[in-house]
């Protein structure tokens, strides 16, 4: 019987622009697909916020994106 892999979503945000034209986001999705392939997870989706506060969710458009995807079950990849 084939085991069932654990599905993951990877959401990678940065506030500031030097954030975003630095390697930050490519940092944070190579440590996360990493991890993911370590651990044998299956991403089920991947979204990207750049340059939005993380005090709030209210314009972080593809957090809220991945938050109806987990609840659907939907599958995107990439998101971007």
């Amino acid at each position: 019987m084939e085991e069932r892999k654990i599905r993951v979503y990877l959401y990678t945000r940065v506030s500031t622009t030097i954030q975003i034209d630095g390697h930050s986001l490519d940092e944070q999705k190579t440590k996360m697909k990493a991890f993911c392939d370590y651990n044998e997870y299956e991403i089920a989706g991947e979204y990207e916020d750049a340059g939005k506060s993380g005090r709030s969710i209210e314009g972080r458009i593809a957090f809220n994106q991945m938050m109806d995807d987990i609840k659907s079950g939907t599958k995107r990849r990439p998101s971007i």
